[in-house]
């Protein structure tokens, strides 16, 4: 999975609008194998967003959990330490 896209399901506060727009922006760019498409692909790339922008609004506001929001200053902390460890790692 590419690191740059986040889990956006149960999140205290929910994700946004934004987040999931730049979630399908960069699930487009991983599968299109670029982050600017041609003129001539343009169309149907900015096209793939839109289509996987709305299929994720609806699939995010259908799932279901009993689990507790996970906050997004924990998740972010834990990120981080992750990051770190994997610098660590390649020092």
């Amino acid at each position: 999975m590419c690191r740059n896209i986040k889990p956006l399901n149960n999140l205290a506060p929910p994700a946004t609008p934004d987040e999931v727009s730049d979630a399908a922006l960069q699930y487009v760019r991983k599968i299109a194998g670029t982050r600017k498409p041609s003129q001539a692909n343009q169309e149907a790339f900015d096209q793939a967003v839109e289509e996987i922008t709305a299929s994720t609004r609806k699939l995010l506001a259908s799932l279901v959990t009993n689990a507790p929001p996970r906050d997004r200053e924990v998740e972010a902390a834990k990120a981080r330490a992750r990051y770190q460890a994997r610098m660590d790692r390649a020092s």
